[in-house]
């Protein structure tokens, strides 16, 4: 049977812990509050402990507390010598996790649930096939109000999940070539984030913020021959409408289904798996530290710390 130590049992980490528990993975927690300890234990927890170090041997590790602790407690884990998957960003310190990756770059992975999405997925279809043709812009919209975050900011917090779905569908992540905000000095709370191949061809564009009073979660790939959108999280399909010639009318858009699926369940199932020999998670250590690099690199340009 395998055997998980979670850390962190807050909002998400305790749907972490559901699902672990729905594989049939036996689960100890760490966790600084006691009555996180105290819930995971009612929960089904085989043991609670306060700090990642306490935490029993295990066949891997799952790290789901404040970004702010990400780098500390994978250092923590990754000396005992089996996987560690670390909820995304990898670290908000560029420097940390350059170095964190150096030091096991083949136990280290980081979830990014969004490249399991199935919408996401037949995006990443559509464009890797050829169906768009060329690819020239990858569009993502992450709005809504207010973060229940508070020890980084919205750039941390939203920004990973949109970088890792434009590297899912392109295979690559492009470089930082620009940043902006639409509230004045205020790009921690709203970002317009830009990210350009060196040839110049094919672009990203990341819109985040936390001052929209209306959430949207949306995907959007540009080819040269079709367009393909994914509309809401909670869609069971794709748009993909040919792109017209100058004279002809827009086509009509064709519906693309796919069968829906938990990411969130998807990863951990591929993480366990991965403790029994199977293939790794998607999102390697070394592709956790471009997504870190990439905002580092953003936030400088929107004219943030990085």
């Amino acid at each position: 049977m395998t055997t998980i130590g979670l850390v962190g049992f807050g909002r998400w980490g305790r749907n972490i812990f559901r699902d672990l528990r729905s594989l049939g993975v036996v689960v100890h927690v760490a966790d600084s509050a006691d009555e996180a300890r105290a819930t995971a234990l009612a929960q089904g927890a085989v043991s609670a402990c306060a700090h990642a170090h306490a935490l029993p041997p295990a066949d891997g590790y799952v790290v789901a507390a404040p970004t702010v602790w990400h780098a500390d407690i994978a250092e923590t884990l990754l000396a005992r010598g089996r996987p560690v998957f670390v909820e995304k960003p990898l670290s908000h310190d560029a420097a940390r996790a350059r170095r964190l990756v150096a030091s096991a770059p083949e136990r280290l992975f980081v979830m990014e649930k969004w490249r399991y999405h199935p919408g996401v997925e037949a995006l990443a279809q559509q464009a890797r096939s050829g169906a768009l043709g060329e690819v020239l812009a990858v569009r993502t919209y992450r709005l809504g109000w207010a973060l229940p975050h508070t020890d980084v900011d919205a750039a941390w917090i939203l920004l990973p999940h949109d970088l890792s779905i434009a590297h899912e569908i392109l295979g690559h992540l492009p470089a930082a070539h620009a940043a902006f905000s639409s509230v004045p000095a205020r790009a921690d709370l709203d970002m317009t984030a830009i990210l350009r191949d060196p040839a110049g061809r094919c672009q990203v564009v990341s819109e985040i913020s936390t001052r929209h009073p209306v959430t949207r979660r949306a995907v959007v790939v540009i080819g040269t021959r079709a367009c393909a959108q994914f509309e809401s999280s909670c869609d069971d399909r794709i748009q993909v409408i040919d792109t017209p010639r100058a004279e002809a009318a827009p086509a009509e858009a064709r519906t693309l289904r796919f069968e829906a699926a938990m990411p969130l369940l998807r990863e951990l199932e591929a993480f366990v798996s991965h403790l029994h020999g199977g293939p790794p998670p998607r999102s390697s250590a070394h592709e956790g530290l471009q997504v870190v690099e990439r905002i580092a690199a953003l936030r400088t340009l929107a004219g943030l710390a990085p």
